[in-house]
């Protein structure tokens, strides 16, 4: 014999021996021969292929297979064994069908090239090749394996089953595969021959932990609790010292509204680990169904104090605590809970992210902030907590803040509009209205998709742009806001009130602010905008009903000073002098206001 015949046999032996495609992954390949993706067959091309090799097969199966046939159909096999390995299933296919052609009767060469098709997606000849290998060795039970997995793969899924049932009884020490079949009737809903079939595993091996939770499984869906709970039992008997079969049970119990005996496994976990955050979880959750929320609050906080539960559970538990706040009953528990997570995860962005959230909800503005702040030095790449801080330094009016942040968020983001936007808003509350439009104008340029930011952005650059007396760029942004959204408050009060300032197109300022006042009756500064387009119409009397219904609900020194104005037109001069020194005294009249109450003079 060659030496080549012998390296042969031995690497044939070396490929037989082990499990195939149907038992475990084949190892990592090595790398591909080609750089690019082979070119998968047409179905044309591999009947060709298949055709002339069964015709190649029959012209020999009534002859021995020569020494030299033997060697080459060895050698096709090995060749395509290699680019299976390689997962080029077309040279793979090729080469096992030239071997196939020169020795159809080889079991492994039929099993080969069903493991090739099955992975090739061509299931059908995957199955006609996978039940020849099955043929012609019966006691080989990877071959039975690979015949389950197609037909699986086909959703036959009686003929899979009927597969492992010959396999486990035709073939020697195959009790192992009771648990396919048994995994395969459960998947099927066939609860009751699962059932049995895990039961004659256990006879043969005796009991086992996995094969005991999915008995329970089956009790469960059986809705036979007490068969699920001994099932249960006999685990906790068997297993002393592991805990988590005895949270398991306890949550069985819970989950089942078995209440007390839910709580004496729990505390029986506990008696075992103290410190068992899931344990402490299981209590709060059977506390809670019992109405006792007091006991129920201190085992969840018992639980939140344990590092073992993480810190993704923990803000799940939150989320759900977000989503009933504001909630007087909840708002100091979570709290709580909030604190406990960021004291003992201080090194995680999320625990204090998921802080801030909570008193943002609850109303805690500036402790919500101090959070997103820890949380952006530990990570600053979430973008949504830079806008919580922004959003918080503007409703808080604290400018500097507002620079201070969005200028460092800029640095990380600055594709984001938003941001330009609060940061226009900031340099504009800081009088640096230059500044302002800058910003603004490049942030507008990155809303173009977002016609809502987009009308933001033009209604506060009507205002900037004013500050600027850029008139008519300043008309131009409010009409452009205006056209996306004709109910814009802010650009109907500003624009129509600017325009009565400078007296002009003061029909268009009285049609907005009717318009804005009709809209909302009660509120003062719009009732004080259009009283003073009504002023700068010389309707005196008009604007006097306006301003006294805008009285009723401020004392702002703007209004009052505007009211003593009209009353001046109206005559009543005794009674302007007292309304402008009334606004003199509350603070915020006009730099005119000194000069009208010595010459008791109207002066604009």
């Amino acid at each position: 014999m060659s030496r080549f015949r012998v390296f042969l046999l031995l690497l044939l032996g070396l490929l037989l021996a082990g499990p195939g495609y149907a038992q475990q992954q084949p190892a990592a390949p090595a790398p591909k021969a080609e750089p690019t993706k082979p070119r998968k067959l047409s179905r044309k091309e591999r009947k060709e292929l298949a055709r002339r090799a069964a015709l190649d097969a029959a012209s020999r199966q009534r002859v021995n297979l020569s020494e030299k046939d033997r060697e080459l159909s060895e050698s096709f096999f090995v060749d395509g064994v290699r680019f299976l390995l390689l997962e080029d299933y077309n040279k793979a296919l090729e080469r096992l069908l030239k071997a196939y052609a020169l020795n159809p009767t080889n079991a492994a060469i039929n099993y080969k090239i069903a493991e090739t098709n099955l992975l090739s997606g061509n299931l059908k000849d995957a199955t006609n090749f996978a039940l020849a290998a099955v043929k012609l060795d019966p006691q080989n039970a990877y071959y039975y394996l690979l015949l389950a997995q197609v037909y699986s793969s086909q959703k036959q899924y009686e003929e899979a089953i009927q597969t492992y049932t010959t396999l486990i009884k035709v073939v020697p020490n195959s009790g192992p595969y009771l648990f396919n079949l048994a995994d395969l009737y459960m998947a099927q809903g066939k609860l009751n021959e699962a059932l049995a079939t895990f039961e004659q595993a256990e006879q043969k091996f005796g009991p086992l932990d996995e094969v005991s939770f999915k008995k329970q499984q089956i009790y469960l869906k059986q809705n036979n609790l007490d068969k699920a709970l001994q099932e249960g039992e006999a685990l906790i008997t068997a297993n002393p010292d592991e805990v988590r079969y005895v949270l398991a049970q306890a949550q069985m119990y819970a989950t089942n509204n078995r209440l007390p005996d839910a709580i004496r496994v729990a505390e029986q976990a506990l008696k075992q680990d103290p410190d068992n955050p899931r344990a402490h979880m299981i209590l709060a959750d059977v506390y809670r169904q019992q109405k006792n929320s007091q006991e129920s609050e201190r085992q969840l906080k018992l639980a939140f104090e344990s590092p073992s539960l993480d810190i993704d559970n923990k803000v799940r538990i939150l989320v759900d605590f977000i989503k009933q706040l504001p909630n007087p009953d909840l708002n100091q528990t979570a709290q709580e809970l909030a604190a406990i997570t960021t004291r003992v995860h201080p090194k995680e962005a999320k625990a204090f992210s998921i802080a801030g959230d909570i008193q943002t909800v609850s109303g805690n503005r500036s402790a919500a902030r101090s959070n997103y702040l820890k949380a952006i030095r530990l990570d600053n790449s979430r973008y949504q907590i830079w806008q919580q801080v922004v959003l918080i330094d503007a409703e808080l009016s604290q400018v500097d803040s507002l620079l201070l942040h969005t200028n460092q968020a800029l640095e990380l983001f600055p594709n984001q509009a938003p941001l330009w936007f609060y940061n226009g808003v900031g340099y504009q509350l800081n009088k640096q209205p230059t500044k302002a439009v800058k910003s603004l104008e490049y942030g507008r340029k990155l809303a173009t998709d977002n016609p809502e930011l987009l009308a933001q952005f033009d209604t506060q650059l009507g205002d900037t742009y004013h500050e600027l007396k850029d008139y008519p760029k300043s008309d131009a942004a409010y009409e452009a806001a205006l056209t996306f959204d004709a109910n814009n408050a802010q650009a109907l009060n500003n624009y129509s009130y600017y325009l009565s300032l400078r007296g002009e197109k003061l029909e268009r300022a009285k049609e907005m602010a009717g318009k804005l006042v009709k809209q909302n009756p009660d509120n003062d500064t719009y009732l004080d905008t259009y009283g003073w387009v009504l002023y700068r119409l010389k309707d005196y009397t008009g604007a006097r009903q306006q301003l006294e219904k805008a009285l009723k609900t401020t004392t702002d020194a703007t209004v009052v000073e505007h009211y003593g104005d009209v009353l001046f037109r109206l005559g009543e001069v005794d009674k302007a002098l007292a309304e402008w020194q009334r606004a003199k005294k509350l603070g915020g009249a006009s730099s005119l206001i000194d000069r009208k109450i010595k010459d008791k003079k109207l002066y604009e």
